[in-house]
């Protein structure tokens, strides 16, 4: 049996900064609105014709591969999380496949937004474990901007999301006391509707429903979100997931070097902080700058607090996520 480890980390965020007073001239809203309710104060959003979810999935994946110092045609798979796919299908691990010119090696996708990433490490690790593959790359990559509602009808969720991908090289790793020590997954579908988008879907509406209706009320295509039920339940989840992986693993919070929670809302943050007591230097948070990147958000926060020295070898890494579905989870990792 073999622990897994994250060898190479990288992220990619398109240039063009959308602050909130950009969002101000579109949209009812204004800088002290959103920073009060969500710690954001600007986001990237990408250009048209620019870049994709898998053009800036590739950006990161080659930064992490680089960092990991290994060739490309070392990675035995690929696992991609998204919920803003260039295509319906294919997904865009095949993409990844092609535009890093890798060798036949599978593609795997994932569905599982907000907590995409730590479902992809998780699935990474259990090949990795059982001695299946060696160096598999995991990459998180959200282009939300062309698909909001830039009005002030949809400025509840639109001036959350940012565009942006991060990811990671897990290697195997024979010393068991390092690595990944242990995910934990949840899901509870009963709530699915209140953090979703509907349409295009072959369950209520597909494309050709949408064009014979023409309805420019139709919001069923943008994203929808009861936000304090949402902001509800993260907070109890988050901190069960947490404290699942600890107890797991006989740690408790005081053992936590770095904690990196899914760039949901600062508020959130901040109330998982509060709660575990830990200081401000346990806890790493870049929303302000990024906005919520789904998928991408652990990577882009773990790459960024890797670049800033505050990821040292022998911390205790806990990463956690809340999203739709709803999904959560957690990994353990012991730098």
């Amino acid at each position: 049996m073999y622990n897994s480890r994250i060898s190479g980390l990288g992220f990619y965020v398109p240039e063009n900064v959308v602050t909130n007073d950009d969002l101000s001239k579109v949209m009812d809203t204004n800088d002290e609105w959103i920073q009060e309710r969500t710690g954001i104060k600007e986001r990237r959003h990408v250009i048209k014709g620019t870049d994709t979810t898998t053009s800036m999935g590739v950006k990161a994946a080659q930064k992490a591969i680089e960092r990991a110092g290994i060739d490309k045609n070392d990675i035995d798979f690929i696992i991609f999380a998204t919920l803003s796919p260039d295509y319906y299908f294919p997904g865009p691990g095949v993409l990844v496949q092609r535009d890093l010119d890798l060798k036949t090696v599978g593609a795997l996708d994932i569905r599982n937004q907000c907590s995409g990433f730590v479902y992809g490490i998780s699935v990474a690790d259990q090949y990795i474990k059982s001695g299946m593959y060696k160096n598999i790359l995991v990459v998180g990559s959200e282009l939300h901007s062309h698909g909001l509602d830039m009005t002030t009808r949809g400025r509840g969720v639109s001036v959350i999301f940012g565009d942006g991908a991060g990811a990671a090289i897990l290697t195997r790793e024979e010393d068991t006391s390092k690595g990944i020590l242990s995910t934990h997954l949840h899901s509870e579908g009963q709530h699915a509707e209140e953090l979703s988008l509907i349409a295009p879907g072959m369950g209520k509406r597909w494309v050709n429903d949408i064009i014979k209706d023409n309805d420019p009320e139709d919001t069923s295509y943008f994203p929808y979100m009861n936000g304090q039920f949402v902001f509800k339940n993260a907070v109890v989840r988050f901190s069960e997931v947490i404290m699942e992986g600890l107890q797991t693993n006989n740690l408790g919070p005081q053992d936590i070097d770095l904690l990196i929670p899914h760039q949901a809302n600062l508020r959130i943050s901040q109330f998982i902080q509060k709660k575990f007591g830990l200081s401000d230097d346990q806890v790493f948070n870049n929303i302000m700058n990024y906005g919520n990147t789904t998928a991408a958000s652990i990577p882009i926060a773990l790459t960024e607090a890797w670049e800033l020295g505050k990821v040292k070898e022998g911390d205790l890494v806990v990463l956690a996520a809340f999203g739709s579905g709803f999904t959560w989870g957690s990994a353990i990792i012991r730098w």
